[in-house]
């Protein structure tokens, strides 16, 4: 007998969404939905981590691609967004393979690591390149690595910090609307 899994749980779950912020949402309940009621309950940390992980891999790349795009980065974090860029063009395993090693050989210490990981984790392996086991990497993680980099775009102008992240997890908003999820 097959259960339905309720998506929103797992993701919650895989996310460690904290939890007063999943005690805002029911089972079965819609991403966009979800997402707009930890809005409007100023759980934005938990908004963004839900539309990270209920949003297809490509269009959180994608998202966070787009985030970073409007800022001025420093020559490190400008190459991780290329790379994670050049993946979306041409999501080739070479170039997910180069987003990859970027974040690993970055220790995942910086803003340009973490964008080049929403892309290294997409698909693929993270065996090394000429291991013939794949180990694929957990469905979660492209998700982690976004919310990770959202924060670290935030922070480029502490002050600004929660109107940011805000904006940030409105733009998934139009996303989820748009039936990415």
């Amino acid at each position: 007998m097959n259960v339905p899994v309720d998506l929103l749980a797992l993701a919650c779950d895989q996310m460690e969404v904290d939890p007063p912020a999943r005690a805002l949402l029911s089972a079965g309940m819609p991403a966009l939905q979800a997402v707009q009621t930890l809005l409007d309950a100023g759980c934005v940390q938990a908004a963004l981590q839900v539309s990270a992980r209920m949003l297809p891999k490509r269009y959180v790349v994608a998202w966070v691609c787009q985030c970073a795009r409007a800022e001025t980065l420093a020559p490190e974090s400008r190459a991780g967004a290329m790379l994670a860029e050049r993946w979306l063009r041409d999501p080739s395993e070479s170039n997910r393979r180069a987003a990859y090693e970027f974040a690993n050989a970055g220790g995942y210490r910086d803003l340009g690591a973490w964008l080049a990981a929403s892309a290294g984790w997409a698909e693929g392996s993270l065996a090394p390149v000429r291991q013939p086991t794949v180990v694929a990497p957990p469905d979660h993680l492209t998700a982690r690595a976004a919310v990770a980099a959202l924060n670290l775009l935030a922070a480029l102008d502490l002050d600004q910090f929660p109107s940011r992240r805000r904006g940030y997890a409105q733009q998934a908003l139009g996303l989820l609307a748009g039936g990415a999820a």
